[in-house]
Parts: C-alpha cells; sequence; structure tokens
C-alpha cells in the first residue's frame, strides 16, 4: 500500500494513530480502471469519473493508429496547439504564468466547479475544454447562438464556446467570482493547499458560532486535546503548509487558540457571521450551518485559510468551511525527475529503492563503497556484468550498482512511427517504473512512476495497469477521483495534473506518497507532483492559459505502456 508524502519536518506516518486509515485510501488509487461518460464526446456529469474514449491504438498491435489523426469535421473549429512563446512550464520546473485578459476588454467568468467550452455554439458539440469557479476569459462580443443554451454562447479565445447561464457569467463581480479570484498555482508543484483528513468532522457554510460548535462538534474539547498532543499530524505539524500564500508570519497554533486569536484578513464573504456562495451546491436553506461530513478517507485541496478565535478554518475549492486540526497537512514530495541531455545523459540509472549501495571489486570480491542516494540519476559507463546472480551497473566513477535498486535507462532500441513523425510522446516501462519523454526522436526527461501494484497481472481483474499505446485525451489541472465499491469508499479532492488516456486510466500527480519508483497505485500512473507539473504542460493537448481542462480525441500524446 501507498504511503504519505515523507517531508523534511516529521517522522514517517507509519508510526502515526491514522496511518491505517491514510494507507488504505493510498492503496485504492482513485478511479483508475473504471470507466464512465467523461470524454470529449460526452458530459460530464461527474468530475471525479474515468473516461470511456477509446484513443488511436488502443493496442501494441496498433501502431499504426497512432499516428495523426484525420482532420476535425468542417463544423469544428480545429484548436491550437501549445500557445506561442514559453510554456507555462517547462520541462525544467520554470514557469511562466500567463497575463490575465486585459482589464477593459469583454470577458466571461466561470461560476461552477467544470464550465464545459464547446467546439461549436451547441451543447451537443464536443468538449473541447473546461473552466473552474473564478476563471476569467476575455470574449468575443456578439452572442454566437442560442442552441441548447437560453442564456446564449460567446466565443472565448483562443477558441471554444461557453453557455451563459448557471456555468458562466458576464457579471465579474459575481460572488462566486469574487470568492474564488484564488487560482490554481501552477508556480509551485500542488496547485492548492492540500491535506488528508486524520479525524473526521463536519463541514460548514460559515464560521459556525459557539452555540453551532455545541451543536455539531460535541466532543471538541477532547477532538482539539488529542490533536495538541499528536506529534505526527498535529498542532505543532505542518502549519507552513496553510500559510502557502501568506506573506506574514503565523502564531504557532496552540498560542494561537489559547489567545483566541483572530486574523484581520478574514475571507470577505465569511465576515460578520455570513455564508459562503453556495459552490458546493450543499447549501439547501438560508440558515444553514453543518452542510457536510469529511471521513478519514478523504483528501481535499484548500484555497484559504485563517484564525477565527483561536481555532484554524480552510475553504476548500468549493467553498466549503472546515476545521484544519480535522486534517494533517501535505507537503508532497520533493523528488522529480531529470532533463536528458541537460542534467544527464545516456546511460544511466534512476535509483529506485532506498537502501542501495555502490560496490567496489576488489579482487573478485565486491565490497561495499557507500550509500547509493535514494532517487539519484546515476552516469553509467554502458557495461554490465552478473555478481553473485545478480545484475550490476558500472558508473562513471569506477563503483557498480545493482539493478535490485536502480534501473538502468536506455534510449528507445526502435523508434515508432510516432516517433519518426516527430510526435512528442511518452514511453512507460513498467517493469523498470520509468518514464521517459521524448520530442520525436529525441528524449528530453526520465523519472520514476508508481504503475499498478498488482505489476503485470491482468489489469480486467487486478490493480494492474492497462498496457498498449494510447493517446492522452483529456486533462485537468485539478479533479476529484473517487469511489463508491463497497470496502473502498473514499475521496481524493483535486488530484493534480490529471491526464486520462484510457478509459479512468490517467497519468496524475499524488501528493498522499513518496514511493515513486515502485509500483503502488489502483491502475493509474502516479508521478512526483512536480513531474505531473512539468509534463502536464509539455503534452497535448495543451490547456490555454486560464482554462482548468482540455479535452481532444485522436491527436493528444501517445502513451505507449509496455512490461
Amino acid at each position: 500500500m501507498d504511503t504519505p508524502p515523507r517531508t523534511r519536518a516529521a517522522a514517517p506516518l507509519a508510526a502515526s494513530r491514522h496511518a491505517l486509515a491514510l494507507l488504505a485510501l493510498a492503496a485504492l488509487l482513485p478511479g483508475c480502471g473504471q470507466s464512465s461518460s467523461n470524454t470529449p464526446e460526452s458530459p460530464v456529469e461527474h468530475q471525479g469519473a474515468g473516461d470511456g474514449q477509446k484513443p488511436a491504438g488502443a493496442s501494441p498491435s496498433a501502431a499504426a493508429a497512432a499516428s495523426p489523426a484525420a482532420p476535425a469535421a468542417a463544423e469544428d473549429e480545429p484548436p491550437p496547439g501549445q500557445p506561442a512563446g514559453p510554456p507555462i512550464v517547462s520541462l525544467s520546473g520554470v514557469a511562466t504564468p500567463p497575463q490575465p485578459p486585459p482589464e477593459g476588454s469583454p470577458r466571461l467568468a466561470s461560476i461552477a466547479m467544470l464550465t464545459r467550452v464547446y467546439a461549436r455554439p451547441s451543447t451537443a458539440a464536443k468538449r473541447v475544454g473546461f473552466l473552474r469557479a473564478g476563471a476569467v476569459v476575455e470574449m468575443d462580443p456578439e452572442p454566437a447562438g442560442t442552441e441548447g443554451c437560453p442564456g446564449g454562447f460567446r466565443k472565448i479565445k483562443p477558441f471554444g464556446y461557453v453557455c451563459l447561464g448557471l456555468d458562466a457569467t458576464l457579471d465579474l463581480d459575481h460572488e462566486i467570482v469574487r470568492a474564488t479570484a484564488r487560482r490554481p498555482d501552477v508556480t509551485q508543484k500542488l496547485p492548492y493547499m492540500y491535506g488528508t483528513v486524520t479525524r473526521g468532522g463536519p463541514a460548514y457554510a460559515r464560521i459556525p458560532t459557539e452555540d453551532d460548535l455545541a451543536r455539531y462538534e460535541p466532543s471538541l474539547k477532547k477532538h482539539l486535546d488529542r490533536w495538541a498532543k499528536d506529534e505526527q499530524s498535529g498542532a505543532t505539524y505542518g502549519l507552513d503548509v496553510w500559510l502557502k500564500w501568506r506573506t506574514e508570519p503565523a502564531p504557532p497554533a496552540l498560542d494561537a487558540l489559547a489567545q483566541r486569536i483572530t486574523d484581520r484578513d478574514v475571507p470577505w464573504f465569511l465576515r460578520d457571521g455570513r455564508r459562503a456562495p453556495n459552490l458546493s451546491g450543499l447549501i439547501k436553506t438560508d440558515d444553514a450551518v453543518k452542510i457536510d461530513e469529511v471521513s478519514r478517507r478523504n483528501g481535499m485541496a484548500f484555497i484559504e485559510s485563517f484564525l477565527h478565535e483561536g481555532r484554524r478554518y480552510n475553504v476548500t475549492t468549493d467553498l466549503r468551511v472546515v476545521p484544519a486540526d480535522r486534517f494533517r497537512p501535505i507537503r508532497g514530495s520533493d523528488f522529480h525527475g531529470v532533463e536528458i541531455g541537460k542534467d544527464i545523459d545516456f546511460p544511466f540509472a534512476l535509483v529506485r529503492r532506498a537502501g542501495g549501495k555502490r560496490w567496489r571489486v576488489e579482487g573478485k570480491k565486491l565490497v561495499e563503497g557507500g550509500e547509493l542516494e535514494w532517487r539519484a540519476a546515476v552516469p553509467l559507463t554502458g557495461k554490465q556484468q552478473f555478481f553473485g546472480g545478480k545484475l550490476h551497473y558500472e558508473t562513471k566513477d569506477g563503483d557498480w550498482v545493482d539493478d535490485r535498486h536502480a534501473g538502468r535507462i536506455d534510449p528507445a532500441k526502435k523508434m515508432p512511427a510516432w516517433g519518426k513523425n516527430g510526435e512528442k510522446w511518452l514511453d512507460v516501462n513498467l517493469t523498470k517504473q520509468v518514464l521517459v519523454a521524448y520530442e520525436g526522436t529525441k528524449p528530453v526527461y526520465a523519472t520514476l512512476i508508481s504503475s499498478g501494484e498488482a505489476g503485470l497481472e491482468d489489469h480486467e481483474s487486478t490493480t494492474a495497469t492497462k498496457r498498449g499505446i494510447f493517446r492522452i485525451h483529456t486533462k485537468y489541472i485539478s479533479i476529484t477521483m473517487d469511489s463508491d465499491a463497497v470496502g473502498e469508499e473514499f475521496e481524493l479532492r483535486d488530484v493534480p495534473y490529471v491526464q486520462y488516456f484510457e478509459d479512468g486510466y490517467a497519468l496524475h500527480g499524488a501528493y498522499w506518497h513518496d514511493k515513486f519508483g515502485r509500483p503502488k497505485s489502483h491502475g493509474c500512473i502516479n508521478l512526483s507532483p512536480e513531474d505531473a507539473r512539468r509534463l502536464f504542460f509539455w503534452t497535448e493537448p495543451a490547456v490555454p492559459p486560464g482554462w482548468h481542462g482540455a479535452a481532444r480525441s485522436l491527436t493528444g500524446t501517445v502513451v505507449f505502456v509496455h512490461p
């Protein structure tokens, strides 16, 4: 099973009291292998479900089908590729955030968790992308038709059409637009603040009063006493995570609680007893207070964090108000891969398991030569030899490393047609737990992954990752993944940098574990958050500036998954 991120400030979570719940959560990697209707051609009814679109080349024997697809239908405006200029995030990890639409230009805003962008001004047209609440995009001021949309369509930049009404508005001062002005932060490895639930509890529509707390959290004193003493995920752990966007220092959590401190900048929409805008859809009455529960199988993302009368509250991406003391702050793995030709050249090895050693040959024996840094990229000479029945690789500094801990990375032995055609593609080796990104025939990036924990078994009956040749067809900066299977109920909100390539299978960042280089998922291909961020903005379909997702069948980046 997966383990949570190993961070600089904390001991491994295996020692904490909530370890078993989180381990079970992580092992059930969300959504992978589950099919639903979330494709470019069909409505997105449930934001966490897998995709049913089968891209070109759905099996290894279909390599020819994975070459460039036929042009789009004449009535569909072809979407552009990657925008001109520097990428939003480069393979080096450098972010160049796009400029917002010019002030005074015609603009519309999203007021839904997913606002669909259509290829044509019709709700029957293909979905080519998605906006998220708070996104403001430039548009053509002229109406573009009303087919299936009583409020009328507007054409947005750089392409596509949005229906005005329940999901989008011309009112840039709309309360949801203002409340969700905090956009996903693509300059860092995780786009939001993240936490996993350690102790279940309520989610509120507003900041609860003393009477509310007595009613909805009757065991609050006992809970806070446990939280104060919990060194693994309690009051003394991870305050820096909740200060992600803060410029001023904050007092220690227990000091704030004792002094009943309230921040000066409590979110405007929660001041003076106000209720949050109903983005979640869970607020059913004007006097609603408790609107939901969070459980120990939840992972969540937040856009705000503040102190009120000593207690810290977080605001979720859909504007629920939750006590921060119910969560373990998550920093996410610091690991990322290497740029080939810049950081390192072939041949090299990636150290995929901890505990490896460097070895020297003395006479006919191997003598330990020091520790092998976990997940380091080690330059090799190309020589390899068996010692004691185990395969070893010679390093450029004269040591040897064994194949149990370090996997040798070489360029593709036989270049596929899509590579020869100059396409970008991803080569995913399940045996070595390695991904190599290519631009045509040129390898440019390599990193460790975590694929399905069942290894090379049958993906239809186990948690193995499906093998074959696919194309990325739907991407989200973040999306909720969950399961309702009996005994496997979980919900991970805003899983970062998700790229669906077949049914419910996706490449995505995993904020809840740090075991990249070993099979750990429920079928998807786990990447470290930073690797997921870099590759997300490198692959096709491109997600236009300000958008939350993109969808395009047949022409996305090839993903070749093999043993």
